[in-house]
């Protein structure tokens, strides 16, 4: 399942996108790019599990958007620090906790993004398994939306509750399911909401629809002309000592 993807690193593109929004904590809500938080010199930013991700929620009492950093991943029980789980199954997202109180909540958020990517279970020659990462990308360089839902947990030693989000997850469209997926019994995708609104109204809450009318968001994005390709691998650090590429 997806646990990385890419957005724009400019904040003033997802403001224009979803307006009205206000941006809380700064620019850089926790990216882990490529350079430990900012972007890359193509001006986009890469978010993984366990970085903290700009989820835009629903501010009933200011009433507007607001854009805050959340760890994803919820916290695991036996410590904190490990992000478990990460996904929430949108069959179930209404009916399990920890899924369940927050749904019914209200606490439904959206991040936007770029790209995705999702993982490849390969067996090498040896007999070994290994995960191939392969990157989805609608191509067209439009933000678009991932529901994600989001709670608060009092942690010990901490001196005020932390935010922290899961994304939601539906079976996967034919693209990933006949490529990536095509050796697993249930490949999954993440949930993305129907470009703006009435879905991301409906989706935050801000629009006076009941849960139910936002679990009916959670569907299978079919008919869409996105690519897949395998990620890159990331260029090898010299070895000390070793001579300069020619041309330097």
């Amino acid at each position: 399942m997806c646990g990385k993807f890419t957005a724009q690193a400019s904040w003033r593109e997802v403001v224009a996108f979803s307006q009205p929004l206000s941006a809380d904590g700064g620019h850089d809500a926790g990216g882990d790019g490529d350079g430990g938080g900012t972007a890359g010199e193509d001006g986009i930013v890469t978010y993984r599990v366990g970085a903290a991700v700009p989820v835009i929620v629903w501010d009933a009492e200011a009433g507007r958007r607001r854009v805050v950093p959340m760890r994803w991943g919820f916290p695991d029980p036996r410590d904190w620090r490990r992000p478990r789980p990460i996904h929430a199954r949108s069959e179930t997202i209404d009916q399990k906790e920890p899924f369940r109180t927050p749904f019914h909540a209200g606490q439904r958020g959206i991040v936007v993004f770029r790209t995705f990517n999702e993982g490849e279970e390969v067996t090498k020659p040896s007999g070994a398994t290994a995960t191939k990462q392969w990157t989805i990308d609608p191509r067209d360089g439009q933000p678009r939306g991932f529901a994600f839902v989001w709670r608060r947990y009092a942690i010990e030693g901490q001196p005020a509750p932390l935010l922290f989000c899961v994304m939601a997850t539906v079976p996967a469209n034919e693209l990933i399911r006949r490529t990536i997926k095509s050796g697993e019994g249930d490949p999954r995708m993440p949930a993305i909401l129907e470009d703006g609104d009435p879905a991301w109204s409906t989706w935050l809450g801000e629009s006076g629809a009941d849960a139910m009318a936002a679990k009916a968001l959670l569907r299978t994005m079919e008919g869409v002309d996105w690519t897949s390709a395998p990620e890159p691998p990331k260029p090898r650090s010299p070895k000390p000592g070793s001579p300069a590429p020619r041309g330097a």
